[in-house]
C-alpha cells in the first residue's frame, strides 16, 4: 500500500464510518469521534483485505472494496458500542 493509498483510505474512512453507523439499525451511543476512528481503521483494513484478495485495483469505482470497508465499519461501530455500553 502506497502513501497515497493510506491518505485516501483515511479520507474515505471518515465517510465509511458514517455509512457503517447508518448500516446498523437503531441508535448508537458512541460519539462521532469514535465513529470516525472506526471508519478510518475499517478503511485501512478493508483496503488491505481487498488487496489480499486482488479486488483493490479495478476500473472505475472499487465497489467490492467499498462494500468490505462499510461492512468492517458496521462491525466496528457495533463492537465499540457494545464495549462502551457496558460502562
Amino acid at each position: 500500500m502506497e502513501i497515497s493509498g493510506i491518505f485516501t483510505a483515511i479520507l474515505i474512512g471518515i465517510v465509511i464510518g458514517v455509512l457503517g453507523r447508518l448500516a446498523i439499525p437503531g441508535r448508537q451511543r458512541i460519539g462521532i469521534l469514535w465513529t470516525l476512528l472506526v471508519g478510518i481503521v475499517a478503511a485501512l483494513i478493508g483496503t488491505a483485505l481487498a488487496g489480499a484478495v486482488d479486488v483493490a485495483e479495478t476500473e472505475g469505482v472499487d465497489w467490492v472494496e467499498l462494500a468490505i470497508q462499510i461492512g468492517l465499519a458496521a462491525i466496528g461501530v457495533a463492537g465499540v458500542e457494545r464495549i462502551k455500553g457496558r460502562r
